[in-house]
């Protein structure tokens, strides 16, 4: 039997419908053009992932391949809201993404009126309220956090052509690999020459009668030598990972930008996913949008 493992669940992230995240392991088929990929029973409007390769989006009961370019932006929010060591229930997209300045919480979100016609959706310092002093952010209408951020990406394009080539040249750096996956391979034919010195010396203990002090001062040695290669070895995947995730944040940035050809346009989900970072709501009345190339612009609330 397969393994499923929900890793993530964003509804209403893009396009206003449910995505979640399935890591499945297994080779039971029962999904029509997909080997190996295998949809639970009870599970409906799902995002699967077999392997890494295999990319389904289940909805309403209809599968279809899902674009590349949209299961990197949900690993890559996956990942974004792991390292921010705090749990998300949150569906919006401004969830995790919108910081005090103040405090260095994050803002969470709040219905006000919920049963009347003045209903309405804002958004406030999760700390404002906690210890002895009130957070001197203010609170934030969720269609006004859409108008700033529509304003700032108007500042943005002001300079999209450059933006876009230093983007394609930062994404140029990011994929070349070449010395790290060579530092790879002689490390990798080293931890090999290691492994089996270490071996032979374990085998002539076991056939001869050997000096103990001197055989284990030698195994010792080996067993170091291993220790600073693999330790070596996972410090150039990590680096070789990095590069990997912001080849593919300036990718989708640079999506965003390029198909943005003029303004004014409507707020975008997915277009506000892809092109910011976070923003940070200061006590002066600033919210400063930090784009995903680094780029910081400030509006005024």
């Amino acid at each position: 039997m397969p393994v499923f493992k929900e890793v993530a669940v964003y509804e209403g992230l893009f396009a206003r419908e449910a995505v979640h995240g399935v890591v499945v392991y297994g080779e039971q088929p029962d999904v029509p053009g997909a080997p190996g990929l295998r949809r639970p029973a009870g599970y409906r409007g799902h995002f699967y992932i077999r392997g890494g390769y295999h990319r389904h989006d289940f909805r309403n009961g209809n599968e279809h391949f899902l674009h590349d370019a949209l299961y990197q932006l949900v690993q890559m929010e996956m990942q974004r809201r792991k390292n921010t060591g705090r749990s998300h229930n949150c569906c919006s997209p401004f969830s995790a993404k919108l910081k005090c300045g103040d405090c260095g919480e994050y803002f969470g979100s709040k219905v006000w009126h919920s049963n009347s016609k003045y209903k309405r959706t804002i958004w406030q310092c999760n700390a404002k309220f906690k210890g002895e002093s009130k957070c001197a952010t203010s609170h934030l209408y969720e269609q006004r956090i859409k108008e700033l951020f529509l304003e700032a990406l108007g500042i943005l394009m002001e300079n999209r052509k450059e933006i876009i080539g230093d983007c394609r040249a930062v994404m140029e750096t990011l994929a070349d690999c070449g010395s790290i996956d060579t530092e790879m391979e002689a490390v990798s034919s080293e931890m090999e020459v290691t492994a089996g010195l270490i071996q032979k010396l374990v085998d002539e203990n076991a056939t001869r009668k050997l000096d103990q002090h001197d055989y284990r001062k030698k195994y010792d040695g080996y067993a170091s030598r291993y220790a600073a290669l693999e330790s070596r070895m996972d410090s150039l995947k990590k680096e070789r990972e990095r590069k990997g995730i912001q080849y593919d944040i300036f990718n989708g940035f640079l999506a965003g930008l390029s198909e943005t050809v003029e303004l004014p346009v409507d707020f975008n989900e997915k277009l506000f996913h892809r092109l910011v970072d976070y923003a940070t709501v200061y006590p002066d009345g600033r919210m400063v949008f930090t784009f995903r190339n680094g780029v910081e612009v400030s509006t005024e609330i």
